[in-house]
């Protein structure tokens, strides 16, 4: 048997680094999600970039956008990105590949965590805690750091308030069905409603996660944890704008009562926030105690950009109930959110960010600790 079978991903990564020009080092990315925002950041701080295209979906990068991406990789299916020809074309031009959730989706867990030896911005084991049904996941990650979540609901049998209910849709398994509940009459009512609209499955809904509804007004917080100077940035807030949720709400009460429509929280996309300056350290706080226990969970951490979605309610405590362990999709962060100017002196934003700390990674020859 090789040394090459036997070496471990990071082992193999370290190779790959060695190996690298650092002076030719090129910023990657998949062509969806937040692709603009990682090129646009990395271009004003130097560096060329990659993409990797699906053909059908590459007009926005290929011909729209081409003014900031350098080198093209054109594929059948996204999911190709980890065939071995694909990984030596992105190794061969110094690619720093940065994970977005498209990325995770259409290449895999597996595939990323055992074949894509490309060097990755972030923590590629923590991907999967975004999965709910997956061990030591991002609901054992906030509960071992002690951060507020919504209580979780074993069985319908158990709702004795307000729930939200989140199923994966039965066309598309990547997009949550989500509906609510404050019974469990009510929860078997609307279920079944669903399920005969043909929105989830039966069998979907036995894997469903029934969560307390969080009463309180909306934040993402999009944060940043560098190795390299264990210091936490806070690049700002956003909110989300979903289908058709926002459609039914502009309507007046009576309306959305005649509807009688099932609505679907799909994610278009994305406006800023800002928070009461008083309440910004509690979102500090929880970001420390997450990057700390990501850190023993899953060394070496949450490295990079990730998110903590939650809520504040009227007591002024903040719920997470969600994490993103990747590059969170909201570009709106940069002209909209002042906290990296007040740090900064200029406005930063996400893929600025990134390109900031791998440019400060190769400069002090420590790529290594920056990338799995």
């Amino acid at each position: 048997m090789g040394r090459q079978e036997t070496m471990s991903m990071k082992d193999k990564i370290q190779q790959v680094i060695s190996e690298y020009d650092p002076e030719k080092v090129r910023i990657g990315v998949l062509g969806s999600h937040s692709a603009l925002e990682i090129a646009s950041g990395a271009k004003e701080e130097g560096f060329e970039t990659v993409v990797v295209c699906q053909n059908g979906r590459e007009k926005t990068y290929a011909r729209y956008y081409r003014n900031i991406f350098d080198k093209f990789i054109f594929l059948d299916k996204f999911s190709e990105i980890t065939n071995p020809e694909n990984v030596q074309q992105l190794t061969d031009l110094n690619t720093v590949f940065i994970p977005n959730r498209s990325f995770s989706v259409y290449a895999g867990y597996e595939e990323i965590e055992q074949k894509f030896t490309v060097p990755l911005m972030g923590n590629r084991a923590m991907l999967r805690t975004e999965e709910r049904n997956t061990p030591r996941n991002q609901l054992y990650l906030l509960q071992k750091a002690g951060i507020k979540t919504p209580k979780i609901f074993n069985s319908p049998s158990e709702i004795d308030r307000l729930v939200i209910v989140k199923v994966p849709e039965k066309e598309r398994a990547i997009e949550r069905a989500f509906f609510y509940a404050s019974s469990p009459e009510e929860y078997e009512k609307t279920s079944q409603e669903r399920i005969k609209q043909g929105i989830i499955t039966e069998d979907a809904l036995k894997q469903a996660i029934i969560e307390e509804y969080v009463v309180g007004a909306k934040f993402n917080a999009n944060l940043f944890w560098s190795p390299l100077t264990d210091d936490i940035d806070l690049l700002g807030f956003d909110r989300r704008i979903q289908t058709d949720l926002d459609g039914v709400l502009d309507l007046p009460a009576p309306e959305q009562m005649e509807l009688k429509i099932p609505t679907q929280n799909i994610e278009i996309g994305h406006m800023g926030a800002t928070m009461r300056e008083s309440q910004i350290e509690k979102i500090f706080d929880s970001a420390e105690r997450f990057v700390q226990t990501c850190r023993r969970e899953y060394p070496p951490g949450m490295i990079g950009l990730f998110a903590l979605q939650g809520a504040v309610n009227k007591n002024l405590d903040f719920y997470v109930f969600d994490v993103s362990p990747r590059v969170p999709g909201c570009p709106c962060v940069e002209p909209t959110s002042p906290y990296m100017k007040y740090k900064y002196g200029v406005e930063v934003g996400p893929g600025k960010r990134v390109a900031i700390e791998i440019k400060r990674a190769l400069r002090k020859r420590r790529l290594a600790e920056v990338v799995t």
